[in-house]
């Protein structure tokens, strides 16, 4: 069993062995484990996160419907983590640059019952709970690439070449590019996993499924004057500072202790090449409606994610020999709700009960899609792309189908992934978004870095492999204008003086806040996202 990039070498590896081997420890893969040791306490099972601590990378929203959860542990309501505050009530605005109004509540928004929480301080809460039940947890450890049978099965994953344990040292556990090898690996790495990517070109599983689309989310936790902030308020708004041909939207969730979480999301399916996602994030802190609140306060942190957001027609097949893929590495998001933690701990806690039943991955992708979960994505399927003509006909089409609940007899396809959705700098009129003079900070993307916490050994090579750069030189800034200095939130590229008279691509990959945005829209697929070392990147565990 080998490495696809090792197949000729005679190199000796570390090598562990497991009876499942998870990669990921977020709702998806610490749902799974759990699960796995409840129905089969003798399983042996490893899970692997990149991250130096479980929740260093876990952001999300979050708004979580609690049904999963509880039927996983339903203690976690005796001891909830630090964040943790009940939904009171919900507002649904639609801004324009001077004001807003009020809209009807849909029903997915309706949240009476659901809760406010970090997801960065709930992972480690499974994570203890899995550890108690025996499973092994290792965080920084980047799984690299998976491990191959002679047949092809998936056999486990090859790590990469550096890892941390949990007191930020090389890791006890694994030498560096050790092979974990187990009989059934399950991919769980969140949107757009370096892992998943390769298994599914490998396996073809998105050959019947329309083109993954994607959301940039960003995030800021608050601390506000006191008097401000009405625990369990959950806001969303639609329009401004985005023109009505470009999808996203805000979130502002009221917390305890005079904290909210401010939040803004924009669909990589944009295509206006000189849209920049994080100055509209800014931007729209600077609403009229928003900015009282947010004046005189201060940033105690900040993040980026991207977000699988094309729904049910863009779940590539779930099951593949010897490995399977859960929650958002699937695309479990429902994208109405603005929620995918409790289809990510249903996700996980299917595939375990799958594996107990079955003692593999065969039939996993037809039972996902029959189950609750699945048949909530479905009820959904035509939400989201609706809003491909524009925001007015999306409206439209989403009453429609909450109407009809989900019964119309057709589904919408997204046919052009995020990447090809971009115009060309001669074929769009960028609109004149009414933006205004920034106040509130943070001042720019640098500083917005230093709020994600975000650490890499300058030493270390690049994790950001720019297949061409040359095409960034000369073609890139003709055609786009060099958009990868706007898409990506961290100022990860930037097009610098070659000291000749000319222009080089410099790439700050220390910055990097793990968001993958630049492997996802990138208009050439030049810019492939691969793990830094074990334990390096952001840490959100208050996001």
């Amino acid at each position: 069993m080998n490495a696809p990039a090792e197949e000729q070498s005679n190199i000796q590896r570390d090598v562990m062995e497991y009876d499942v081997a998870i990669v990921g420890g977020g709702p998806a893969g610490l749902s799974c484990a759990i699960r796995l040791k409840q129905l089969q306490p003798g399983l042996n099972v490893c899970l692997l996160e990149k991250a130096a601590a479980v929740g260093a990378h876990a952001l999300s929203g979050a708004v979580i419907e609690p049904g999963p959860l509880d039927a996983l542990a339903p203690e976690w309501r005796e001891s909830p983590p630090g964040i943790c505050v009940p939904a009171v009530r919900d507002e649904f605005r639609l801004l324009t640059s001077r004001g807003g109004m009020r809209l009807p509540l849909p029903r997915q928004l309706h949240n009476r019952g659901n809760f406010i929480v970090s997801l960065g301080l709930l992972t480690p809460w499974l994570a203890q709970k899995a550890e108690s039940l025996g499973v092994d947890v290792f965080p920084g450890f980047a799984a690299a690439a998976p491990l191959l049978t002679p047949d092809g099965a998936v056999a486990g994953v090859q790590l990469g070449d550096m890892g941390l344990g949990k007191d930020g040292r090389p890791g006890p556990h694994f030498m560096p590019g050790a092979e974990v090898r187990a009989r059934t690996t399950i991919v769980a790495e969140g949107a757009r996993g370096s892992l998943a990517k390769q298994l599914i070109a490998r396996f073809g599983l998105d050959a019947r499924s329309c083109p993954q689309t994607y959301g940039l989310g960003m995030k800021e936790l608050w601390q506000l004057p006191a008097g401000r902030v009405r625990p369990g308020l959950i806001q969303h708004t639609l329009g401004w500072p985005l023109d009505p041909r470009t999808y996203g939207g805000s979130f502002i969730y009221h917390l305890d202790g005079n904290r909210v979480y401010v939040g803004f999301v924009v669909g990589l399916d944009y295509e206006d090449p000189r849209l920049t996602p994080f100055e509209a994030f800014q931007q729209f802190k600077h609403h009229p409606e928003i900015a009282p609140l947010l004046e005189g306060g201060e940033i105690l942190a900040a993040g980026a994610r991207t977000i699988a957001a094309g729904g049910w027609q863009s779940i590539p097949r779930l099951e593949m020999p010897g490995a399977m893929l859960i929650g958002d590495t699937g695309g479990g998001v429902n994208v109405p709700k603005i929620k995918g933690v409790h289809q990510a701990i249903r996700s996980g806690m299917l595939a375990a009960q799958h594996l107990a039943e079955t003692g593999g991955p065969a039939g996993f992708d037809a039972r996902w899609r029959t189950s609750p979960g699945g048949r909530e994505l479905r009820a959904v399927r035509n939400f989201k792309p609706g809003f491909k003509r524009g925001l007015w006909l999306g409206m439209v089409n989403a009453g429609l189908e909450t109407l009809a609940g989900g019964r119309t007899p057709w589904t919408l396809a997204n046919r052009t992934p995020d990447h090809a959705r971009l115009k060309r700098l001669g074929d769009y009129e960028s609109p004149d978004r009414g933006w205004v003079e920034r106040t509130l900070p943070p001042r720019d993307r640098l500083a917005s870095v230093f709020f994600a916490s975000t650490s890499h050994d300058e030493s270390q090579p690049a994790h950001l492999k720019v297949l061409d750069p040359g095409i960034c030189i000369d073609r890139c800034a003709r055609e786009f204008g060099n958009p990868c200095q706007r898409f990506c939130p961290a100022n990860v590229y930037e097009m610098v003086d070659d000291g000749s008279g000319g222009k080089r691509l410099q790439v700050n990959a220390a910055n990097c806040v793990h968001c993958k945005a630049c492997d996802i829209k990138d208009p050439y697929e030049i810019i492939n996202w691969t793990p830094p070392e074990g334990g390096s990147g952001p840490n959100y565990q208050s996001l």
